[in-house]
């Protein structure tokens, strides 16, 4: 075999691999919603055989109720509440199924799969629970955490086909509650965040990368 010939098969070869190469590494999606799993915020499975499964046809929005100070941690924050969910309530797990922190952050919480729990009458199988820390009669959301609910809700939204129209909130399938806190509330009873969903799915679609 003659130089040249041994010399353009490995120049053939070379590009084919080099070709093979950029096909294969591609980028992150950039509508990928980034969602911090359950064990990276060192919290543990439910019971399975516990859960009472269901499908997601409403996306509801809460608050913490409580004061959320800023420099507190979010994660132990996270293992305290699953572990009073569980203890002390009697619950499979955190009852929402994601939680955004101040810096807007989204955790996984409970598994989707299975219904949410509530302290009041209505029941919450089927709906997606959002948390979001702090108390809302007392405080305002920062701008991150508005973000992070529209992020969210697109999200879910895209991903069980949920009507604009089944985005609410707590006290909107209960007269027991002021939760999500007025402060929240509004952009709830303004259609503000059914607006921003749609504005986000009409541009581009969304799915999660947690789980």
């Amino acid at each position: 075999m003659s130089f040249r010939l041994r010399a353009a098969r490995t120049l053939a070869a070379l590009c084919v691999a080099l070709a093979c190469a950029s096909c294969a590494v591609q980028p992150p999606a950039a509508n990928v919603l980034a969602i911090v799993p359950v064990a990276d915020w060192g919290g543990t499975p439910a019971d399975a055989t516990r859960a009472r499964r269901h499908d997601i046809t409403h996306i509801t929005l809460h608050h913490q109720g409580e004061p959320f100070r800023p420099g507190t941690d979010a994660r132990q924050y996270l293992r305290n509440l699953q572990t009073w969910s569980r203890a002390t309530k009697g619950w499979l797990d955190i009852p929402y199924h994601y939680v955004i922190d101040l810096e807007g952050k989204i955790y996984a919480a409970r598994d989707i799969a299975f219904a949410g729990d509530t302290n009041t009458e209505y029941d919450p199988k089927g709906h997606a629970l959002i948390e979001v820390v702090g108390n809302f009669e007392e405080v305002e959301p920062n701008q991150a955490q508005l973000d992070a609910v529209v992020d969210l809700m697109a999200m879910l939204a895209n991903t069980y086909n949920v009507p604009l129209d089944r985005i609410a909130s707590h006290r909107d399938h209960s007269d027991k509650t002021v939760c999500p806190g007025a402060n929240l509330y509004r952009y709830v009873q303004s259609g503000w965040f059914r607006e921003q969903v749609a504005a986000k799915l009409t541009a581009r679609p969304q799915s999660a990368a947690a789980r």
